[in-house]
């Protein structure tokens, strides 16, 4: 297996598995924005899923893997739940059902303040079709007042019939040591699927190509529709050790490749210092890093494309 197919390696110095191990999947869904990319990271200790403060930026089904005690718990961050518009998000919100429908464990993740809305609501219902018991994960609990709390759990668990409830917040990691707890307690026995110092499935060229398209939403903020897409295209092993990165940024008009680009080409190397530090980080090593733009109309209907980021198999 070649570097850029690996997954994220965690610190030397993990245990191993021994005798009576335990492991299983645990499925984290919600509403776009409510914290799922936090919270996997949170979980994992290191990060895996990008974040942005925008909505449904998650669009792969991110594996991410933690341990606690005997056992080894497989964390999948589904990209947001909501309806869906245009055949890219007809295959994200079916990755996310996908996602859930073979999990050990469902947690519905719930932004505190936004409630039982229409969303929620949605995805409610779709779990009573699965006819799978969930847990119930409130999130950004400092934010609002504890006897809304209290009003918002009585509203869910009268909706449905949740196993637990679990308050938290992702960004402070209050409550998560609790809810690992109790998601490595209910993990069925069996081996470890991955080595101990490994923390996620996804391979570098994705994670490079989702770490960049991160930068892209965080600078361009409003400017950029959804509409944009990260491929790493190379990845050369370089002789003093270094990494050589060719990315292509696709975009469906030529004023969003002018935005991306920005004047005098500023925006687009502002993007690449961004993702290139935190690639050297992650990576432990000299990056270097090549951007490229190009127009490609109508690239979220593409099945090809959709593949390449995970959404289609």
């Amino acid at each position: 297996m070649s570097n850029t197919e690996q997954g994220i390696n965690a610190p030397q110095g993990e245990t191993t598995p021994h005798a009576n191990t335990r492991c299983g999947f645990v499925a984290i869904i919600g509403a776009p924005n409510a914290g799922k990319s936090t919270l996997i990271n949170q979980l994992v200790g290191a990060k895996v899923s990008i974040v942005t403060h925008k909505v449904q930026t998650t669009r792969t089904r991110v594996r991410a893997v933690t341990i606690v005690d005997d056992a080894q718990i497989i964390f999948v961050d589904t990209p947001g739940i909501f309806k869906p518009k245009r055949r890219l998000d007809e295959a994200m919100v079916e990755a996310a059902w996908g996602g859930a429908a073979d999990a050990d464990v469902i947690a519905l993740l719930v932004d505190a303040r936004r409630g039982l809305d229409e969303e929620n609501r949605r995805i409610l219902d779709g779990l009573k079709k699965f006819n799978r018991a969930a847990v119930l994960v409130l999130n950004k609990i400092d934010l609002i007042d504890k006897p809304k709390l209290l009003e918002l759990t009585e509203a869910f668990t009268s909706e449905f019939d949740f196993d637990e409830v679990f308050m938290i917040s992702a960004l402070k990691g209050e409550g998560i040591e609790d809810f690992k707890q109790y998601l490595a307690s209910r993990m069925p026995p069996g081996p470890w699927l991955y080595p101990p110092d490994q923390l996620s499935d996804l391979p570098l060229r994705l994670l490079a190509a989702e770490i960049t398209r991160e930068k892209l939403y965080l600078r361009l903020h409003d400017e950029l529709p959804y509409a944009s897409h990260v491929e790493t295209e190379q990845w050369e092993e370089r002789p003093d050790g270094s990494v050589r990165i060719e990315q292509v940024i696709y975009v469906q008009r030529d004023s969003q490749k002018k935005i991306v680009i920005g004047k005098g080409g500023q925006t687009i190397k502002a993007i690449g210092q961004a993702a290139r530090e935190e690639l050297q980080l992650l990576l432990n090593r000299k990056v270097h890093l090549f951007l490229f733009v190009k127009v490609r109309e109508h690239w979220d209907r593409d099945p090809e494309r959709l593949r390449a980021i995970g959404l289609l198999d």
